[in-house]
């Protein structure tokens, strides 16, 4: 099932409602330009009556500068026209009441601008806050791309990251969108400064050209946003319910198949102990030939370690008997003659995405190849993150030979080990193995652990048996 975008979705409804096309116009509302008339009456009352500071006159609107059609009842302004902002009083630690909220940006949720802590002040702040009422638009100046504004919903203070402000005869709520559109964003974006700390100038909010339409169409336009955003939402939360019994499906099929239990067992199929022998003839044929290095032999499996029953067929036994397990290196970055104009495909684990690597993000020579110690991973071979973010994290090589960094383990199976049965394996046993990383400042596998790592072992048919079918109901349920 392909998943909808539910951001994009959202974005596409605040387009349509910025440009006049969510909601009909009702010939009855009087004309943007007639409400311009009186938001400028009042804002000169507000002005007089000492209650908004007069600001410097704002820039009128050339042709030029309107981005996009919108209905002819409607009108170009800039947000320092229709608002007052700039005008947020600021006030000291010492003039805040106690027992009233103190909103944070860490308080805000991203995108959505919903308050998810609220705290009450019991000690006096370190530092002056804005006051804001309810009902008014708190907009985050610092990092402003995370689009943590929002309505206020009552009276309190707040950082003096976040900028309250209210419409002057103007719906907040339709501000709000405007705010949050692709349209305003893009030009907030553009006009944001600072690397770490990037904020967007208050001054310049004055400036931003928006659309404005009827004091009604705003507040039609706002409930129809809200009333679309719930359905978008709805949707958003059904399809995480999906994604969650998915994944608890996929978990499922996962457990059955290497109990035994997914397909049945074939009679005529040789058993596991027959298969070792095998694997064990060529890994001594290996190392005659020199091929592969001898390997320290791993410990006998216990009974105390077997964590499940398996079929009788079965064999339990170490990933390490099961094939060759080389983890990968990081040619020194000072030398570019490693890097420039390399051919050979160089693996990170940020590369891995649990599925068939077709494409990796960088490339080393040949130079690289034979100065370092960076392994050759042939198509076929797996590949798992051992430590960092992506701990844990799996792929199969495509179809062409790849190295990787030192973070990344590949095995190259032997003859009888069918590659997808072992990777679908550690996909199951993926937070025990994170887990028996763990115990360090940076939990770590290594490929001592991995080798290690019991895994339950059919014959080579029931491998891919076994493997078809997960494929088979994964991709139904897909």
């Amino acid at each position: 099932m392909n998943k909808l975008d539910t951001k994009a979705l959202k974005q596409r409804i605040l387009t349509l409602a910025m440009q006049g096309k969510l909601v009909n116009q009702d010939p009855m509302d009087e004309p943007a330009s007639e409400l311009l008339k009186q938001i400028q009456a009042e804002k000169a009352e507000l002005v007089k009556a000492k209650k908004i500071k007069k600001q410097p006159t704002l820039p009128a609107v050339t042709e030029d500068e309107k981005p996009f059609a919108i209905p002819d009842s409607w009108e170009w302004v800039r947000l320092g026209e229709i608002s007052n902002i700039g005008s947020a009083k600021s006030y000291s630690p010492y003039d805040i009441k106690q027992d009233i909220h103190i909103l944070e940006l860490a308080d805000i949720e991203s995108d959505t601008g919903k308050i998810i802590n609220y705290k009450v002040t019991k000690d006096k702040p370190k530092s002056n806050k804005y006051g804001y009422n309810k009902g008014q638009i708190l907009f985050s100046k610092l990092r402003p791309y995370l689009k943590k504004n929002l309505i206020a919903p009552d009276n309190g203070y707040c950082t003096s990251e976040l900028i309250p402000f209210n419409g002057i005869n103007c719906e907040n709520k339709f501000l709000l969108n405007v705010i949050n559109s692709r349209y305003v964003q893009s030009i907030i974006s553009q006009e944001t400064s600072g690397v770490n700390l990037p904020r967007f100038n208050p001054n310049k909010m004055r400036l931003l050209l928006i659309p404005l339409p009827s004091f009604n169409e705003q507040r039609r336009i706002a409930d129809k946003i809200d009333e679309l955003f719930e359905l978008v939402d709805q949707i958003e939360v059904s399809q995480n319910r999906y994604d969650d019994l998915q994944k608890a499906l996929q978990k499922k099929v996962l457990e059955l198949a290497m109990k035994g239990k997914l397909v049945n067992q074939d009679p005529t199929d040789e058993t596991a102990s027959e298969l070792l022998k095998q694997i064990q003839a060529e890994k001594a044929e290996l190392v005659k030939a020199k091929k592969i290095k001898k390997q320290a032999t791993l410990p006998a499996v216990t009974e105390d370690e077997k964590p499940f029953d398996i079929p009788d067929s079965w064999e339990w036994v170490r990933l390490g008997n099961l094939g060759v397990w080389q983890a990968g290196a990081t040619p020194s970055r000072k030398n570019n003659l490693y890097y420039e104009n390399g051919s050979i495909p160089w693996l990170k684990t940020g590369d891995l995405d649990d599925g068939i690597i077709k494409e990796v993000s960088e490339r080393i020579t040949e130079q690289a190849l034979v100065d370092t110690s960076v392994k050759i991973n042939n198509p076929g071979n797996i590949l798992i993150a051992m430590y960092g973010a992506t701990i844990g994290k799996l792929g199969i090589v495509g179809n062409f030979p790849l190295t990787t960094n030192q973070a990344c383990c590949g095995m190259t199976p032997f003859n009888g080990v069918f590659n997808w049965y072992v990777f679908y394996w550690l996909l199951n046993s993926r937070k025990k193995l994170i887990e028996l990383g763990s115990g360090g400042a940076q939990p770590n596998i290594s490929k001592d652990k991995i080798s290690k790592f019991l895994i339950p072992l059919p014959s080579f048919d029931e491998q891919r048996r076994i493997a078809d079918k997960i494929d088979e109901i994964v991709g139904l349920l897909s």
